[in-house]
């Protein structure tokens, strides 16, 4: 008589607790591209339905028994175009250390580009071990999010190549048209890279 629901159980865990001891924090770069391929494809689908996520972070992403990702917690999703009035001008939603500078000034109209610079913000970390940026509180984290320079992932990590770097760099540019337009796109340049092909 009590109304309930069920979720299937994932056996992996979430990336965040695993990011460190994984296989990634010893550089491999095609695992790293791989589950990033796997990911974007994963948020693309839900660009596709009109759905941006809006809270992409490691642990959002869920691994099962084959270390397949799935995405997860759409708690702050929203629809395309259609629930401008869920977030008021000015409030910031997400997680200081993964969003976007039009996020983390409390932009309205966002866009698919907020997910794929969170998507850049993941994998910045796998590259490198911490996120893009990082602070004592959330406020100068956002600080750092909206006004600092990254640092170059091949600065932290000398295994990082190049066109991996480029690719990581352009999901995280500040001006939101400078970045992929969508997250195939991205996972269409992961693949090129995987197949050593141009970028």
């Amino acid at each position: 008589g009590h109304p309930y629901f069920t979720v299937k159980f994932i056996a992996g865990g979430s990336l965040a607790e695993r990011i460190l001891d994984w296989r990634f924090a010893i550089g491999d770069l095609e695992g790293i591209a791989n589950l990033l391929v796997k990911t974007a494809r994963a948020v693309h689908y839900a660009h596709q339905h009109g759905i941006l996520h809006r809270d992409l972070k490691p642990s959002n992403i869920l691994l099962d028994e084959r270390d397949e990702p799935l995405v997860t917690d759409f708690g702050l999703a929203k629809q395309i175009e259609t629930d401008s009035h869920l977030t008021l001008s000015g409030t910031v939603m997400g997680t200081p250390a993964y969003i976007a500078p039009e996020q983390a000034v409390g932009g309205k109209n966002l866009t698919v580009a907020v997910d794929i610079y969170s998507l850049g913000a993941i994998f910045y970390e796998l590259l490198t071990g911490r996120p893009p940026f990082q602070a004592d509180t959330p406020l100068e984290t956002l600080r750092q999010v909206v006004e600092q320079e990254i640092r170059r992932p091949s600065s932290i990590n000398r295994k990082v190549e190049r066109d991996l770097e480029t690719i990581c760099l352009k999901c995280l540019q500040k001006n939101p048209a400078h970045r992929y337009n969508s997250a195939e796109a991205l996972a269409e340049d992961l693949e090129r890279w995987l197949r050593h092909e141009p970028i």
